[in-house]
């Protein structure tokens, strides 16, 4: 609850759900009565009070967004989890307790302001990252609070945004950095011995160290000596500056040992410690730029050769100079870490506080840093131990010399720890450097820092005292000399910096030194002498050299300086210092800069005649050092001496207005201008001193003298004014000096102001700025100043007081306007406005606020929308041009809003930079001004226009820049505060200017352009992403909704109002406005829907009024609800929408009840209707569309969108680009052939012509003929890639002709390649022969287009029913897949709920034509299996009658069912809608003849295959056979006969007579074809399987019995007869001798849709499924229904089809069986094993009608019946029984008669010899179908010779039974494989049959003869093809005669060839047309 400061009853401020226990569901603004202790009071206030009301905690407001913002975190963090962003949701998860943390630190409120202004910071940090990470809003803040955007102008409210984003995106690059350096340790094999380690910074490009030492020790194991005090091995090296940050910077590493001189000497040799060289290291600080990196880094260190080179061993290793180094002998290495920081030291401090927490020293730069700080205090000497030059001293080898160094104070006491040898050690009192081994040049190069007191400075010295270490015993030091310098001279100056030369004064090795008074008096210097000594300097040769160095702020070198300082002391020298102190170096003038003001000054005073311009230059000379950055922080010390030290009460008076007049009253007179330049520049210092002396003379003389001072000051700015007016052409000396007063100027105001009164002020600074000269084309560089010092003004205190504001405003307006005219230095007129709206609060109503308002309008207004337009339509950096101008505003399409540019990425980055700078401060600006105006200001305003014109513009003008700023451009993507104040801001603008339209642009005015851009304007406003509630979270929702409303509603009314008034003008906007209109009924706002959707009524009402009818709103309603839909448009609300537009919300009638009331309601209530079937389809479309994967509910959707476009809309461009979505869909799937056929839809609409086409889609303008060639050419290449090459030979086709109509031979040649190239892929590659399923979906939570409908489905590649099943479920997740094949009921149909039943179907090829052609390989014949298919069927068994539980085949009938499909498969879809349904009952005979008929083609196809050898092994045969002849054997067909053969069957049904013996015919040519297929399989059989081929020859005995043909075994040849197309078939003549020899007997063929085909051979291993198959048909299964499991049926198994299997997968492949949803539970295990694919019967391969003669059957009788050869013991004559008649007679039918009438035994037949080459299809006939009987074949024939193919494989085909038939599909019959021709049986005399046959086809079937199985290129090819029917063997005992070579028969084949072609006609093979696809 909230206590506010009245007395209110306490309201809820949050929703609580009561999920607890005993929990209370409470709503906001619920009241009761609840315990105390239950409820918080929370302290609050409430703004404005009533419906709207606001309650606002009072407090703190970072508390209050932590506590909204973790809310929302909240939700969001959770569903980070559930899309598996872990790394997210775990840092998010840290960053949220770290905040909870932290508000209970606040929320406790016992934190220092410090710490809670730190931890708010924090706060703020965090909130601001978890913000960005999850892509919320950015919060604009104000010293950590939020800012309330109604609080702030809008151009504060900008730059707060702007500043966060811009330090989100850029950080600024940090000017100092600072280097850590920790050491670790020296690794190095024979340590033994302490060491110094010496870290510098080195420049090597000026050769010289830049920073001071940083020094520590290690033990004698290479570690630092006291690792308890981090500061003495770690250190930060800083201030170093960014140009110090390069490549040639150094980190220099010495190391110095310490013990014995030699490193290899005896440890008792001497006991006395040496410093001695040991090694060095470096690394370019440039190896650190790349990272911060904090791993060890191991230096090697290097020693070099001589010691005499130590001092410079470092630049030679930088140098790489390697022949004075080498690597230590102990091969050392240092390890170290280092890190850089950037940014400042304090900085530093807080970022890293375990660094400076534990520890560390600061290493400074040598000298000052680049910015000197007032109050430094240093007093540091540093000094640089050099070299020296000894002499030997009598000894015969150079000495040892050590320098020891003391600082002796003026009483000559050694000052004690003053000596520092770096950082990271203490000073010390005393210092020892290295020794060099007898070395009498010895160098040191040793820096050593002094930082000696300024009071010990004076009369101290430095002494040197030089020794000879001797490396004796005993260990020795002998003093032989030492060298003094004094730190200070008599006359002040300190030692000046540089190198001095020592003198080295001798002296005993016992010599005391103490009494420094006795050698003070000597000379210490060479070419130095002390001013009173006269004694003579003996000549030494020996001399010592040190470099000084003084980094103090109180001791000076200078001389010049002390001389000015003791200005008294010689007066005649105060001139000559004047002049020179501007030589003076700056850093000494600041370092004593009040003393040197107060000479200057005191000057003045004394002698003001004399030296007052020369004082006056020496000031401005200061004041201008102070501008230096270097010493800018010293003007603070200026100012504070002004304020508390300056004394000149009359320097105003005398000299510093008079001078500065002076000067001003000559600028324009001199040429040379730099000197009067420098005095501008120095202007606001010479005013403050000016302003302080007048102060002071006030004070003093209270108060007198001030008119003359007013004056003064009137004349100086007269003066000022004049100089400003001058104008000069181009950039001359004069507009530089205007330039420098400008920019120095505004800094005046504030001294001004310290004497004068506001309004004073503020008119002297109007008149001077008003002096400038307004021509605008004066220099461009004065143009900028003028600008930066009009900004500076708008900054200054003066301009913020509203009395002077008034006064400056109309000046600083004036030059901004002339600025924006000429649209120059936009970045800085940006600043100024924006300063100038930051003072104009958004509620400030008072008189001065509403005044300035007015200057504002009237001035800039108009000038600022314009140069906003001017900003967004320059030419982008991309190069594409957009200079738009305003009255551009409307094109006639309105679609794309004109100025809303699409830009290249480019321009994006452009806008990101340019927009987010001057353009977007612009953009506040304006509506920072819109805002603070009144009703009066706008009415004031539309008054001001003297014509209509004018208005116009200005409301064009207007709109357009409204539009801009609606852009999602316009600013950044988390900055919708600002979004949505700038909304706030437009829509009050439009709501005042739309009473100006309603007014001045109606009736008789009626302006089109006007009021059509309002309305777009509007529409893009309602439509805007940010304005969209429904996406923000509820809390943001609330928030938006409480502060602003819902501006889309109260836009929409607007929208609304002003169409209502529009009247008869509506006219002018329909058609163009439905889209946009429509766009915003797509809004899931209600409110919104209600008020636009009877716009629509009218604009129907209008458009009938005018034309009669309202086509042209139903085709842009139409146009536009597509385009907007598929962009997305209504989201997750498009239920909601598509409702809305037939019941409206709230109190509005619905459209069509509006609509029925009309008289044209009958086209209303039509189109309603039409755009609901469209919006339903539509939606479907864009649901699927959202899935990721290309799915076959995309595609159907597609087409079904696709097909409402062509059918019911008649909208062909709409359908050409559904055509293209489908294509593009298809080609993802790679549905290639679909792809194709999609195509298709296209190029059927074009022509062949030259008619210009123009630019669609990804089309180029092109003509239609260019269109349609490159269309085809595109489909050709998809039918390749779809192996759809039959479709792509007829496309080659068409578009070849048109290259030869043009005779484009070079193009008509590779299109012939290409269509030859596509007839050697039909013959070469491998096809896949799809499976097909029926899908039926049921329920009406199914997709519109799907709903309660059926479709049969083309399978992919290898896919069979389980997995085309799973496919269905995960496209459809929530489907129920139905396990069952009937028909669902209406419950289904209405059901909730998806139901799937899917079961496989076989398709009913077209092209019978192809298939029931003979000699046509399976390759080309597999096409038309599959292709072109609009028919499938399935089949159902059921029991009709009483089932005999004996033979229940009595009982067992077949439901067939016949699909017929819209469209034919393949087509544009995978899938197409079932539109008729056939069904058709199959008797049980029928039934049984199915069966046997699959049965008899698969064993014809599997010994095809065996004798070709397309099976890799023999299994499938015996597999096979074996499951026949066991089946058989143990009453499989008997229970046929038992059935159907029985006297009461035959009775009962008599007519089934024709069938009967059709029955008969298939078992006698079963027996037949097994008698063969034995033959062929003991050719093949291996050893091991011998036994087994026994048996089966054993069983077929049985078999024979078993169908009563074993009487028959003496006259009936076992042989299968005359296969035609490849099938062994007996006569179907009855075995006994029910018919007549004499008789013929008719027997007519069912037609190919009443008669199935025989099954296809299933490429799944027939070892189960055969044997099991061929067992049910002879009875042996549980039941009827398996043993139907042979028939077609709704399911398959999983490689149930060779339609999409290769040769090698069909012999291979495991059967793996599947239920079937047609059998019940207990079944489905056997028709596992049963089952056949439904898909295994060419409906006319088997049976060709019977006129055709050339596919009829002929029986000859050859010799005794007998089994085939079995057994290798068999005696000679049973051989010869055995082998004849069991092998397939392959040669003429003359030789076949010679061979019958003999009777006599033959030898084995020989394989044909290919002779002829014609096309197989060449040689059909066109017969009339008239049923004949069959006759044998007459006249001779000519004979062929064996195949040498056939003859020498592997030495098995000599005696051997010879099949040929192709096998590419698997589905190959033994197709034309001619036999012996016998019959099945035969009577007493052999020729009895022959009259049996019409002789009347004789003349036919001569002509029909058959080409040969084998080419050479065929069999090159390995591609196989059936023989011819009609050969026989030749009767012969001889051997074979070896074939002569093919070559030789290649004429007579052309022959005869020609021949045919005469005398038959030649019909063509070819697919279906292209247009009929």
């Amino acid at each position: 609850g909230w206590l506010p400061g009245g007395v209110e009853r306490p309201a809820l401020i949050a929703s609580f759900r009561g999920t607890v226990p005993q929990g209370l569901s409470l709503e906001i603004g619920d009241t009761g009565i609840f315990p105390s202790n239950y409820i918080h009071l929370k302290n609050a206030c409430v703004k404005n009070k009533g419906q709207f009301e606001m309650v606002i905690p009072t407090e703190d407001s970072v508390i209050t967004e932590m506590t909204s913002t973790l809310r929302d975190w909240g939700t969001m963090w959770k569903q980070l989890y559930v899309r598996n962003e872990g790394d997210l949701f775990h840092r998010l998860w840290h960053i949220m307790n770290e905040i909870l943390d932290l508000r209970r630190q606040v929320l406790v409120g016992h934190l220092t302001h410090d710490r809670m202004k730190d931890v708010k910071r924090h706060i703020t940090a965090r909130l601001d990252w978890g913000n960005e990470q999850l892509g919320l809003d950015l919060v604009p803040r104000k010293e950590y609070a939020m800012v309330d955007p109604d609080e702030i102008s809008i151009t504060e409210l900008y730059r707060l945004m702007e500043h966060r984003h811009r330090k989100k995106d850029t950080p600024v690059p940090a000017s100092s950095h600072h280097l850590f350096v920790q050491m670790k340790s020296l690794m190095c094999s024979n340590l033994g011995e302490e060491l110094e380690v010496i870290f510098s910074l080195f420049d090597s490009k000026e050769n010289r160290p830049i920073s001071e030492r940083f020094f520590l020790r290690l033990n004698k194991n290479g570690l630092p000596k006291c690792p308890e005090k981090p500061e003495r091995h770690c250190s930060l090296f800083v201030d170093l500056s960014s140009s110090e940050l390069r490549k040639d910077i150094y980190i220099t590493v010495h190391i110095i040992r310490i013990g014995r001189m030699g490193a290899g000497e005896k440890k008792n040799a001497c006991n006395v410690q040496y410093r001695r060289p040991f090694g060095c290291a470096v690394l370019s600080i440039a190896d650190l730029l790349a990272g911060d990196s904090k791993d060890d880094l191991i230096l090697k260190v290097y020693m070099c050769n001589t010691e005499s080179e130590w001092y410079q061993i470092h630049e030679n290793i930088i140098k790489k100079l390697n022949v004075r180094y080498n690597l230590t002998g102990s091969n050392a290495g240092l390890a170290v870490s280092l890190q850089l920081f950037h940014g400042d030291i304090e900085q530093i401090r807080r970022e890293y506080t375990s660094v400076f927490t534990h520890g560390v020293s600061i290493t400074r730069k040598l000298g000052f840093s680049n910015i000197i700080m007032p109050g430094e205090m240093r007093n540091d000497l540093y000094i640089t131990v050099e070299r020296g030059e000894f002499e030997k001293g009598g000894k015969s080898v150079a000495r040892n010399v050590e320098v020891m160094m003391h600082i002796v104070d003026s009483g000559g006491l050694i000052l004690k720890d003053f000596i520092s040898f770096g950082s990271g050690e203490p000073p010390a009192s005393k210092f020892h450097s290295f020794v060099l081994y007898h070395n009498n040049s010895p160098r040191w190069a040793e820096l050593l820092k002094l930082p000696i007191p300024v009071d010990k400075f004076r009369g101290a010295h430095i002494r040197f005292e030089f020794r000879h270490c001797s490396t004796k015993e005993k260990g020795e030091k002998k003093l032989f000399g030492f060298s003094f310098v004094p730190l200070m001279q008599e006359n002040g100056r300190t030692l000046p910096d540089g190198t001095h030369e020592l003198i080295v004064h001798k002296c005993e090795e016992n010599t005391n030194l103490q009494d420094s008074s006795r050698y003070l008096k000597l000379p210490f210097s060479k070419g130095i002498l002390l001013g009173n000594n006269n004694q003579a300097i003996k000549t030494t040769k020996e001399s010592f050299w040190i470099t000084s160095f003084l980094c103090s702020s109180k001791l000076t070198q200078n001389g010049d300086m002390l001389d000015l300082l003791k200005w008294r002391a010689h007066p005649d020298k105060i001139g000559g210092c004047l002049t020179k102190l501007k030589e003076i170096d700056g850093s000494e003038i600041v370092k004593f800069l009040q003393d040197t003001l107060d000479t200057l000054f005191g000057i003045l005073d004394e002698n003001s005649q004399k030296y007052g311009s020369k004082v006056f230059d020496c000031l401005v000379h200061i004041i201008n050092l102070l501008q230096d950055s270097k010493f800018h922080h010293f003007k603070p010390v200026m100012d504070t001496y002004i304020e508390s030290h300056f004394a000149g009460a009359l320097a105003y008076r005398y000299d510093l207005i008079k001078v500065l007049k002076w000067h001003v009253d000559r600028v324009t007179d001199m040429e040379i201008q730099e000197h009067i330049q420098e005095v501008l520049k120095a202007q606001e210092y010479i005013f403050k001193y000016i302003v302080q002396s007048r102060r002071l003379f006030s004070l003093a003389t209270g108060g007198q003298n001030e008119e003359e001072f007013r004056c003064c000051i009137q004349e100086l700015l007269m003066s000022i004014r004049f100089f400003l007016s001058q104008e000069s052409k181009g950039t001359s000396a004069l507009s530089q000096s205007q330039a420098v007063f400008l920019s120095s100027f505004p800094a005046v105001y504030s001294e001004l102001l310290k004497l004068f009164d506001v309004r004073e002020v503020a008119n002297l600074v109007h008149d001077t700025l008003g002096s400038l000269p307004t021509i605008i084309h004066v220099d461009e560089s004065l143009q900028a100043v003028k600008l930066q010092c009009i900004g500076k003004t708008v900054e200054s205190q003066l301009y913020t007081n509203p009395d002077s504001r008034y006064i400056l405003l109309p000046v600083v307006l004036h030059h901004l306007h002339m600025h924006l005219q000429e649209q120059k230095d936009l970045t800085m007129c940006a600043r100024i406005l924006s300063n100038v709206f930051c003072l104009i609060k958004k509620n400030s109503s008072e008189k001065s606020i509403l005044e300035e308002i007015d200057v504002i309008v009237n001035s800039l207004l108009d000038v600022l929308l314009r140069t906003i337009l001017e900003i967004t339509s320059r030419p982008q950096p991309s190069g594409s041009a957009m200079r738009l101008q305003f009255q551009d505003v409307t094109v006639i399409n309105h679609e794309s809003i004109i100025l809303c540019v699409t830009v290249a990425p480019m321009s994006l980055c452009f806008r990101g930079i340019v927009l987010l700078r001057f353009h977007g401060e612009f953009v506040s600006c304006l509506l920072s001004l819109l805002r603070q105006m009144t009703d009066r200001h706008y009415q004031q305003l539309l008054d001001s226009f003297n014509t209509k014109d004018e208005l116009r513009d200005f409301l064009l003008q207007i709109f357009t820049v409204f539009r801009i700023l609606i852009r999602p451009e316009m600013f950044p993507k988390d900055w919708t505060v600002m979004r949505l104040v700038a909304n706030n801001v437009i829509i009050t603008t439009v709501l005042y200017l739309s009473d100006a339209l309603r007014k001045n642009f109606l009736n008789e005015n009626f302006d089109y352009k006007i009021w059509d851009s309002y309305f777009y304007l509007a529409v893009i406003f309602i439509n805007q992403l940010c304005l969209q509630l429904e996406m923000f979270t509820p809390s943001k929702k609330k928030k938006v909704l409480e502060k602003y409303g819902d501006m889309r509603v109260t836009m929409g009314c607007e929208i609304f109002s002003m169409w209502q008034n529009l009247g008869e003008h509506k006219l002018h906007f329909i058609p163009a406005l439905i889209g946009p209109f429509l766009e915003v009924t797509l809004i899931p706002q209600p409110d919104l829907r209600n008020v636009m959707i009877p716009i629509f009524h009218d604009m129907m009402d209008w458009e009938q009024r005018r034309s009669g009818n309202f086509k042209q709103v139903e085709a842009k309603l139409i146009d536009k609800l597509d385009s907007l839909m598929s962009e997305g448009k209504g989201d997750e609300t498009y239920r909601e929408l598509f409702n809305s537009i037939i019941p409206l919300f709230g109190p509005y009638p619905s459209l069509l009840k509006k609509i029925e009331r009309e008289t044209w309601r009958e086209s209303g209530v039509s189109l309603i209707a039409t755009v609901t079937r469209l919006m339903e389809r539509l939606l479907d479309y864009r649901d699927c569309m959202k899935m990721g994967e290309v799915d076959g509910k995309k595609i159907g959707c597609t087409v079904s969108l696709l097909n409402f476009y062509k059918t019911e809309l008649n909208k062909e461009e709409m359908y050409i680009r559904y055509i293209h979505k489908l294509y593009d869909l298809h080609l993802k799937a790679q549905n290639f052939t679909e792809a194709a056929y999609t195509l298709l839809l296209y190029d059927e609409l074009l022509e062949w012509s030259d008619r210009p086409l123009r630019e669609f889609l990804n089309y180029p303008m092109q003509t239609e003929w260019q269109r349609k060639e490159y269309l085809h050419l595109t489909i050709i290449q998809n039918f390749d890639r779809g192996k759809c090459w039959e479709n792509g030979i007829i496309l080659c086709r068409k578009i070849a002709e048109q290259y030869e109509s043009y005779y484009d031979y070079r193009n008509l040649s590779k299109m012939r390649m290409m269509e030859a190239s596509l007839y050697d892929k039909i013959m070469d590659q491998q096809r896949l022969e799809p499976e097909f399923f029926r899908v039926g979906f049921y329920g009406k939570k199914f997709p519109f287009f799907l709903r309660n409908k059926e479709f049969v489905c083309r399978g992919h590649d290898y896919e069979r029913l389980e997995a085309f099943q799973q496919r269905m479920l995960n496209e459809f997740p929530h489907a129920i897949a139905m396990q069952h094949a009937n028909q669902p009921d209406e419950t289904i149909f209405q059901a909730e709920a998806q139901y799937l039943q899917i079961y496989a179907v076989t398709p009913i090829p077209e092209s019978q034509e192809v298939l029931q052609r003979e000699g046509i390989p399976d390759n080309i014949k597999s096409f038309y299996k599959v292709n072109h298919i609009w028919r499938f069927r399935y089949d159902r068994p059921f029991h009709k009658g009483t089932k005999d539980k004996e033979n229940e085949f009595k009982s067992l009938w077949v439901e067939r069912t016949t699909l017929i499909l819209v469209q034919s498969l393949p087509g544009i879809s995978r899938w197409f809608e079932v539109e008729k349904r056939e069904v058709v009952e199959m008797s049980p005979l029928e039934n049984a003849i199915e069966v046997l008929e699959n049965k008899n083609q698969q064993l014809r196809t599997l010994i095809s295959q065996c004798q070709t050898r397309q099976m890799q092994n023999i299994n499938p045969l015996t597999m096979c056979l074996n499951g026949v002849i066991d089946a058989a054997v143990n009453g499989g067909v008997a229970r046929y006969q038992e059935a159907f053969f029985v006297k009461e069957y035959i009775l009962n049904h008599p007519e089934d007579g024709e069938k009967i013996t059709r029955l008969r015919e298939l078992m006698l040519e079963q027996a037949q074809i097994l008698e063969f297929g034995l033959a062929v399989h003991e050719k093949f059989v291996p050893q091991d399987m011998r036994p087994l081929h026994k048996k089966l020859v054993d069983q077929f005995f049985v078999m024979k019995s078993s169908l009563g043909i074993q009487e028959f075994s003496a006259c009936v040849q076992a042989s299968p007869v005359h296969f035609p197309n490849g099938s062994p078939r007996v006569c179907r003549n009855s075995a006994s001798a029910s018919m007549s020899p004499d008789g013929t007997r008719i027997i007519p063929r069912r037609s190919p849709l009443s008669y199935p085909a025989v099954n296809r051979y299933s490429s799944s291993s027939l070892s189960s499924q055969a044997s099991a198959e061929v067992s049910n048909i002879t009875g042996q299964s549980e039941s009827s229904d398996e043993v139907f499991n042979m028939q077609p049926s709704p399911s398959t198994s999983s490689l149930s089809s060779t339609h999409s299997a290769s040769p090698n997968v069909t012999s291979s492949a495991p059967s793996s069986a599947r239920a079937s949803p047609l059998l019940s539970d207990k079944h489905k295990h056997s028709r596992e094993n049963s089952c056949l694919s439904p898909r295994e019967r060419p409906c006319s391969a088997i049976y060709p009608t019977p006129s055709e003669p050339s596919q009829r059957m002929l029986f000859n009788h050859i010799g005794d019946g007998a089994l085939p050869r079995s057994d290798p013991n068999l005696s000679g004559p049973e051989k010869a029984v055995n082998t004849t008649p069991s092998s397939w007679s392959l040669d003429s039918g003359k030789e076949a008669r010679n061979m019958s009438e003999s009777g006599k035994l033959m030898s084995p037949p020989v394989p044909p010899r290919p002779t002829q080459t014609a096309s197989p299809a060449r040689h059909v006939a066109s017969v009339s179908p008239s049923p004949a009987g069959r006759s044998p074949m007459k006249g001779s024939v000519q004979s062929f010779t064996p195949s040498p193919v056939e003859c020498h494989s592997s030495g098995l085909m000599s005696n051997s039974p010879v099949l040929s038939g192709s096998y590419s599909s698997g589905i190959s019959s033994l197709s034309r494989c001619s036999t012996s021709e016998t019959s099945g049986f035969e009577s007493q005399g052999s020729e009895q049959t022959i009259p049996n046959y019409s002789v009347s086809e004789e003349p036919v079937r001569k002509e029909s003869k058959t080409p040969p199985p084998y080419s050479v290129y065929e069999r090159t090819l390995r591609r196989p093809v059936p023989l011819p029917h009609s050969l026989s063997i030749p009767v012969t005992s001889d051997p074979p005669a070896l074939p002569p070579k093919p070559l030789l028969v290649r004429p007579n084949n052309l022959e005869n060839s020609s021949r045919r072609t005469e005398q038959v006609p030649r019909p063509r093979p070819l697919p279906r047309k292209v247009s009929q696809l």
